[in-house]
């Protein structure tokens, strides 16, 4: 049976897992730890918890369909006072405080969601994520990236960790154990490259006999990948991941027009596939799904994935 895994956080991940289980594959998530928004940011303040919103989502997507009133109730989000919190945050929040110990809880929900594969923390440390922009403005805080209070047009110089963070076992082992290590789609520098910060991630990168494939994003995201092409996407997760990458997938389907208008209203701009170098390491191809979105299908993303002879 073929191991991936799985790099990064957020719906990105979450559509690409739902794809790849189709699969008779072992799967594992590695998550981003540095998510200081909405609930998870609420809980994590409060209770002093890891944000289990990234995973939770994670655990979901990995859950078994005879599970499906837990998926539900890891999914449910109250209204009113609450609209806030998310029942699933809620309960592995409870579960760690239960156990004492934010592994064992993710692995008690596990259980409850009939998990097949394993999703885990990229650390178990406290961390907080920063940024310096281009005009050497630092700004702390993933929530404050990902939604800017900052004049959003300025470039992101780099990103780091607070304080430095080191990689949790599960996690290394992961990488280690797997044929394929998927990277991406999500956003860069929010829910991609936190992970590459934490000591540990990238040297297992470059030393697992796993084949590295980097899944590039679709568009742009106003305040972090502002006019952003594929090349400058693959340049970054390069950087971060010291070389780590040896193959990219790229979408070359372009929005409808009226598509396009919408996004731009939100600044937000199609990813355009033009990237040089070998055409063997790099897979271009219709990946987009037929919705309202303009996003991954997970089930063309799965399935060019498990074709790639690399």
């Amino acid at each position: 049976m073929k191991k991936i895994t799985v790099i990064g956080g957020g719906t990105g991940t979450y559509n690409l897992l739902l794809g790849l289980k189709q699969y008779d594959v072992s799967l594992s998530a590695v998550v981003t730890a540095a998510d200081s928004g909405g609930s998870s940011g609420q809980l994590r303040d409060e209770f002093g918890v890891l944000p289990p919103g990234d995973l939770r989502r994670c655990l979901v997507a990995l859950s078994e369909n005879r599970a499906d009133i837990w998926r539900q109730i890891f999914e449910y989000r109250f209204d009113g006072e609450q609209e806030r919190n998310n029942m699933g945050n809620l309960i592995i929040t409870a579960l760690t405080k239960i156990t004492g110990d934010f592994p064992t809880a993710i692995e008690v929900a596990s259980e409850l969601l009939e998990v097949k594969g394993q999703a885990v923390p990229a650390t178990l440390d406290n961390v907080q994520l920063g940024a310096e922009l281009e005009n050497g403005q630092v700004i702390h805080g993933e929530t404050n990236i990902d939604i800017p209070k900052h004049n959003p047009e300025l470039k992101i110089k780099r990103v780091f960790l607070e304080p430095k963070a080191f990689a949790y076992k599960k996690a290394i082992a992961a990488i280690m154990n797997s044929d394929l290590v998927i990277i991406g789609p999500g956003d860069l520098y929010t829910s991609i490259i936190p992970n590459l910060l934490v000591e540990g991630i990238v040297p297992a990168l470059k030393i697992t006999k796993a084949k590295v494939i980097y899944v590039c994003n679709v568009m742009t995201k106003y305040g972090e990948t502002n006019n952003f092409t594929a090349r400058d996407f693959i340049a970054e997760v390069q950087r971060y991941s010291n070389n780590a990458i040896d193959h990219v997938i790229l979408n070359t389907k372009r929005p409808s027009e009226e598509l396009s208008k919408v996004y731009a209203n939100e600044n937000s701009f199609f990813v355009s596939p033009d990237v040089s170098g070998n055409p063997n390491h790099v897979t271009k191809i219709d990946l987009i799904s037929n919705t309202n979105l303009f996003r991954h299908d997970s089930k063309k993303l799965a399935k060019t994935i498990m074709e790639i002879k690399i």
